[in-house]
């Protein structure tokens, strides 16, 4: 049937142009029988991290300066930072400072000791499918399992060595 209709179709086409539809469309419904759809969808950018040197200079600059509003500081011990969220309308910016000596933000902060972008972050809709699918592809993670975020939420994050030299947190929504 579905033959048919796409002969009526292509009526006053090229034999050659005939036999390229046929084939394309055949090809393609070839190729979706059978093969499930994504198990899990990249979702928007939740916000870009920023490592700051000194937290009461950066949230200064973002709500006296800028006119944006900031969260209060909130120290996370299980990540070894202390957090304060800029907002900005479609996205937010998150200040990062170290919380004790061992925090991966001290390490970053003696690199850079002006402080920078340390991470994005983009939510998905089911953060256990994606971490599966992104190990399945050989995509390294920087911990065994999700833990909970800022947000109170499963993040996880990946390797910058298999993103383009940037680290990425995944985050559920």
């Amino acid at each position: 049937m579905a033959s048919a209709v796409l002969k009526v179709a292509v009526a006053g086409l090229s034999r050659c142009s005939h036999l390229t539809l046929l084939r394309t469309h055949s090809m393609t419904t070839a190729l979706h029988q059978g093969v499930p759809g994504s198990l899990w969808k990249l979702g928007r950018l939740n916000h870009i991290a920023i490592a700051v040197p000194d937290m009461e200079k950066a949230t200064a600059l973002y709500r006296d300066v800028l006119g944006a509003t900031v969260s209060d500081k909130v120290p996370l011990p299980e990540h070894g930072v202390y957090t304060v969220f800029v907002e900005l309308g479609n996205t937010k910016l998150e200040l990062l400072h170290p919380l004790g000596e061992k925090s991966p933000i001290a390490g970053f902060l003696q690199k850079n000791k002006s402080g920078g972008m340390h991470h994005i972050c983009i939510e998905v809709d089911n953060i256990n499918a994606a971490i599966a699918d992104l190990k399945a592809k050989n995509i390294r993670t920087l911990s065994a399992e999700p833990r909970i975020g800022a947000h109170g939420k499963p993040v996880m994050f990946l390797h910058p060595k298999d993103c383009d030299g940037v680290l990425v947190e995944l985050e559920e929504a």
